[in-house]
């Protein structure tokens, strides 16, 4: 499967899909396959190799396993073996999942599975489904899905900050795993906004950065979204999940770009800092001298420093975090109060905006 000059991948959920379908195709015929073909959300189909699985005390009895290839995308799974064992009941009735090995289980509200479940989520949920039932029709049936190493492999994902706990998640909409696409980073970000929404309410923060993070965590622990470079995406997402309050927090690299109304926050995609902090130090009365220093600066670091000795520092970022928000706010269609908190490079407050206190406030106690 390519897409352009890159070579697409498979899912979690299509390897998991796979190696249920094995698990039963050995079952009912006493014979385990060397391969299976399934049938994808897109309506393309995908022949996958089965591996037969030794320790079915471990896995469970018929434990097929499927190798995930994510061709050419940057993905913590690749290589990862699925390992799938199906026990089929005897009266009809539901198929219903369990996490084995490597498998997360959700913790915390606001994800698409309840708290208490496995972290299989419901596209592949309804692929497993359908796959099995041609074959064993309208049996009962629990399929149990295992990961070896997912634990470790799951440090490296959002799993932890989304509560989901001692494992990786099965996952997939499509069944095709895009090379560079964003989309699974973004849908972690919305999954865990909701679960803000549910667990604390309508007021939010977000932060761009460890710095912004780590000064908040010294108020609070929870309701933080590292937002890192989709502050746009995020704020949409919020005005969908009907937020009233967001507290917006970080360092002056990336938060000077809103005051631009630039909401992605990603180098590659624009930058703007000297424009924007020149503007407005012409507008606090900085003389021409003063912004063609700051127009040559390489970093907002080294603008400060020129503020600072021109005392013209509060003055000017105050107006770019104001501009910011105001541009923020314009962004969810004025439903949505937000304040902004400019940190230095020693992560103290350098500016913050006039309603910060009122919104700092309603988020403490959320």
């Amino acid at each position: 499967m390519h897409s352009g000059m890159l070579r697409n991948g498979y899912t979690t959920g299509t390897c998991a899909t796979a190696a249920s379908l094995a698990s039963v195709i050995w079952q009912t015929t006493g014979k385990i396959p060397d391969s299976v073909e399934v049938l994808l959300q897109s309506g393309e189909k995908l022949r996958l190799e089965i591996q037969e699985i030794q320790d079915s005390k471990k896995y469970g009895k018929f434990p097929c396993g499927v190798i995930k290839d994510a061709g050419d995308d940057m993905d913590v799974t690749n290589h990862c073996l699925v390992i799938a064992s199906v026990r089929i009941l005897a009266h009809d009735g539901d198929v219903k999942f369990s996490a084995g090995e490597g498998v997360g289980i959700v913790t915390r509200k606001g994800l698409k599975v309840p708290a208490g479940e496995p972290a299989i989520n419901p596209a592949p949920r309804a692929m497993i489904t359908k796959t099995i039932r041609s074959v064993i029709g309208t049996k009962a049936a629990y399929v149990k899905i295992s990961i070896p190493d997912g634990e470790k492999l799951a440090e490296k994902t959002f799993n932890p900050r989304l509560g989901i706990q001692n494992g990786l998640s099965i996952l997939g909409t499509t069944g095709i795993v895009r090379p560079m696409s964003q989309d699974a980073v973004k849908e972690s970000l919305r999954l865990e906004l909701s679960m803000c929404r549910a667990e604390f309410g309508t007021t939010c923060a977000f932060v761009t950065g460890y710095a912004g993070e780590n000064y908040l965590k010294k108020l609070k622990k929870n309701n933080i979204i590292l937002c890192s470079n989709y502050l746009g995406y995020l704020l949409d997402c919020a005005e969908e999940l009907e937020f009233e309050n967001i507290l917006i927090l970080g360092r002056t690299g990336k938060l000077t770009k809103p005051a631009a109304n630039i909401m992605d926050l990603h180098s590659h995609t624009a930058g703007g800092q000297r424009e924007v902090v020149c503007t407005h130090a012409a507008l606090a009365g900085a003389d021409l001298t003063l912004i063609r220093e700051l127009y040559h600066a390489a970093t907002t670091a080294q603008m400060q420093k020129l503020l600072k000795n021109d005392d013209l520092d509060k003055l000017v970022w105050h107006s770019v975090a104001e501009a910011g928000a105001e541009n923020c706010e314009l962004r969810t269609h004025g439903k949505i109060q937000i304040a902004m908190v400019l940190l230095d490079e020693q992560n103290q407050v350098l500016a913050e905006t006039k309603n910060t206190e009122q919104i700092l406030k309603a988020w403490l106690e959320n």
